[in-house]
This record gives C-alpha cells, sequence and structure tokens, in this order.
C-alpha cells in the first residue's frame, strides 16, 4: 500500500504553486499596509520607499518566477523545478524579502547579497533551459534577469531610484516578451475554436522592432537623457506596439474573460508608453501617471489573467472562470483607472485608497478562489480544456 502524500506536498508539484500563492498573498498584504497609511490610519514614515521596492521586486517579482519557471520547462523540453530545488527558490525569494527588511540591521553586503541572490540562481536556471531552444530572441528573457539583479544591486549600493528604475525597465521588456506571445497564441486560439478567424501571424520586424524600442527607452531614461529624446523613444514605443495590440483583434474576443483582461493588460502598456512620452514633453502630471498606468493596469491585468490561467490550465482543471473571477478582473481595471486618474488629476489621497482597495480586494478574491488549487493534486489532464495548444512553444523553429 502506497504511503499517504505528506500535507500540502502538491504545492512543491509546479513554481506557479508556491510562488504565485506567497506572491499573491505578499501583494495583497503590502497594498492593504498601504492603503492604510495613505488613508491615515497608520503613520509609517517611508512607506513610499517599500511600497515601490517591494511590489516591484517581492510581489512582481514572485509572479515573474512563477510564470517563466512553469512555462519555460514546456517550450525548451526540460524537467520543471518541483521539490527541493523548487522550495531552495522559494527560500532565495523570503531571503531576498528579509535582506529588504532588515537591510538597517544588517551589513550592506550581505543585505545586497541576499537580494541578489534569487535573481543570479534564476539566471543559471534560464540559462540551461533556454541553451535547448533554436529561437535566440529568448535570451533576452537573460537580460530581464541581469537587469533585476543590477537593479537590487544599485538599489543596496544607495542609489534606490536608479536600482527602482532599473527593475521596472526590466519587468517592462519581459512584459512585452510575454504578453506578445501568450496574448495572441490564446487569442487565436480561442478565434479558431469561435469560428472567427486564426491567429494574428507573427511578423519579426514588427516583433524586433517592439523589444528595440523597450530597450531605447530605457537606455535612454537610465542616462538621463534629454526630454527630447525620451518623448521621441516613448512615442516610439507606443506607435510600435499599438500596431502590436491591433493586429492581435482582441475586440473579437470580449465573451472570454480570460483573453480581454489580457488585452487590456497590453493596453495599459501602450497607454503607459503615451503617458511617458506625454511627461517627458512637459505634462508633469502624465509623468507620475505612466508607472501606475504599466504597474497598476497592464501588470495587474496581465498577471491577474495569467495566474488563473495557469491555476486551471496545470492542474488538469477546464478553463471555466466563475463570476467571482470576473469580478476580480474588473475590480483591476477599476484600481487601474482610479489610480491612472488620481495621478493626472493632482494624485490625491482618497483616489489613492479607491485604488489600493480595489486592487487588493482584486488579488483577494483570486486568493481565496485559488489558494485551495495551489495545494491540491492535480486532475487527470482528460479534465483539462480543449484549449490544449495553450503552452505551445515560442514560435521560430524547432529545439535543436
Amino acid at each position: 500500500m502506497p504511503s499517504p502524500r505528506p500535507p500540502f506536498a502538491s504545492i512543491w508539484a509546479s513554481p506557479f504553486r508556491p510562488l504565485g500563492a506567497l506572491g499573491v498573498a505578499y501583494g495583497v498584504a503590502l497594498m492593504a499596509a498601504w492603503v492604510a497609511v495613505r488613508a491615515g490610519v497608520v503613520d509609517a514614515p517611508g512607506a513610499s520607499s517599500w511600497h515601490a521596492h517591494e511590489m516591484l521586486y517581492g510581489f512582481a517579482g514572485a509572479i515573474v518566477c512563477a510564470i517563466v519557471l512553469t512555462a519555460l520547462p514546456g517550450w525548451a523540453g526540460t524537467p520543471e523545478l518541483r521539490g527541493a530545488p523548487l522550495a531552495a527558490i522559494v527560500l532565495l525569494w523570503i531571503a531576498a524579502r528579509a535582506g529588504y527588511w532588515l537591510r538597517d540591521a544588517l551589513p550592506a553586503a550581505l543585505a545586497g547579497a541576499l537580494a541578489c541572490a534569487l535573481w543570479v540562481v534564476l539566471g543559471l536556471v534560464l540559462a540551461r533551459q533556454l541553451a535547448r531552444l533554436a529561437q535566440r530572441t529568448w535570451l533576452a528573457l537573460l537580460v530581464v534577469v541581469a537587469g533585476l539583479a543590477a537593479g537590487e544591486a544599485l538599489f543596496f549600493a544607495g542609489q534606490a531610484q536608479a536600482g527602482e528604475r532599473t527593475g521596472l525597465h526590466a519587468i517592462v521588456l519581459l512584459f512585452a516578451l510575454a504578453g506578445g506571445l501568450f496574448t495572441p497564441v490564446f487569442t487565436g486560439n480561442h478565434l479558431r475554436l469561435a469560428g472567427r478567424g486564426a491567429q494574428a501571424s507573427f511578423l519579426m520586424p514588427l516583433e524586433l522592432a517592439a523589444v528595440a524600442s523597450i530597450v531605447a527607452l530605457a537606455a535612454l531614461d537610465l542616462a538621463a537623457a534629454p526630454p527630447r529624446a525620451l518623448a521621441a523613444a516613448a512615442f516610439a514605443a507606443f506607435a510600435v506596439h499599438g500596431v502590436r495590440l491591433a493586429r492581435w483583434r482582441g475586440w473579437k474576443a470580449l465573451d472570454a474573460p480570460l483573453l480581454w483582461t489580457m488585452h487590456a493588460g497590453y493596453a495599459w502598456l501602450v497607454a503607459a508608453f503615451l503617458l511617458f512620452g506625454l511627461g517627458a514633453a512637459g505634462f508633469p502630471v502624465a509623468a507620475q501617471a505612466w508607472l501606475h498606468a504599466f504597474t497598476v493596469g497592464a501588470l495587474g491585468s496581465m498577471m491577474i489573467g495569467l495566474l488563473t490561467r495557469v491555476a486551471l490550465r496545470h492542474t488538469g482543471r477546464p478553463l471555466a472562470i466563475p463570476h467571482d473571477i470576473v469580478a476580480a478582473f474588473l475590480l483591476v481595471q477599476v484600481a487601474a483607472l482610479a489610480r491612472v486618474g488620481g495621478a493626472l488629476a493632482g494624485a490625491n489621497a482618497s483616489w489613492i485608497v479607491v485604488a489600493g482597495l480595489a486592487w487588493a480586494a482584486a488579488f483577494a478574491i483570486y486568493l481565496r478562489r485559488y489558494g485551495a488549487v495551489l495545494t491540491s493534486p492535480s486532475l487527470p489532464r482528460a479534465g483539462a480544456s480543449p484549449l490544449t495548444t495553450d503552452t505551445q512553444p515560442p514560435p521560430a523553429g524547432p529545439r535543436r
């Protein structure tokens, strides 16, 4: 008779399980604390610093690890991290959080090492998997991870703004890479099944221009280029990514919440580039708004959509979205509209509180609905959605 499975053994079966659960729980806690500060309930000097750093490197960092480590092995044909190696990645994420919160009590070098170790190890894991792919474009993932590591190093070297800016641009690049693959592929699957057409073809010149526009904008921003150059780069990124989004025909998939939330997320990225350009062109309120268009709108929409998809698809469950999760998707849009609208209107505390409450509620709903799924055994694959091509590899040639 087989021995019984230890409690919560299933959570170590795939990276999206522990990293997704921890990342969402941490994000909700951070946002609840931020709302309490902005509402005047709690007095916390320096709250803006931990809000910016930990929402980026803590919350978003966990979800980045979860999505990349879950999706990439299927493309590269390598075993998925599980068990002790996965637990080691999770411990590195926890150590990074300890490095940040205890940075005043630890030697600066030790705190920085704790924060950077996760990204160094993740880079090594990804390099091994990416070496098996014929599509060299995906080596850009290593640039993303290097950017996150460099950002943390800068932060702990006393250059907080440069560190956070570097990490932000790295995640913008990852967003464009992942969103530019998942969104058209999943949309194409839906359109074919619904008899509404096929997936938009990948145009390599457009894809390269999309990546190049982000790299150029990041380089100019980090180099403190003149406003005119920044504005030109941001408007170029707006145009390129706007064309990219339009080609995916998201308006034909408005009946699929898992798809419209991803298209909405990419639309917020396009809006973020426009706002960045307007800010550089001399509109100060737009300079603040672009950041929240990306972090709240783009990241929030895409992350909650992808986390929902993997919680269902990768545990053998059908892609059936309950009403409360649809409400969560809508709450993310409310949060983004309130936060960006608040920034454009002068960013008073009431707008920030409304946005924070909506965002925290959305991800709390996700955790309540799928927390048990993340810690439970998967169902047989026969019970999964017929969209079996959801995890197909990047469309650029066979593996070596």
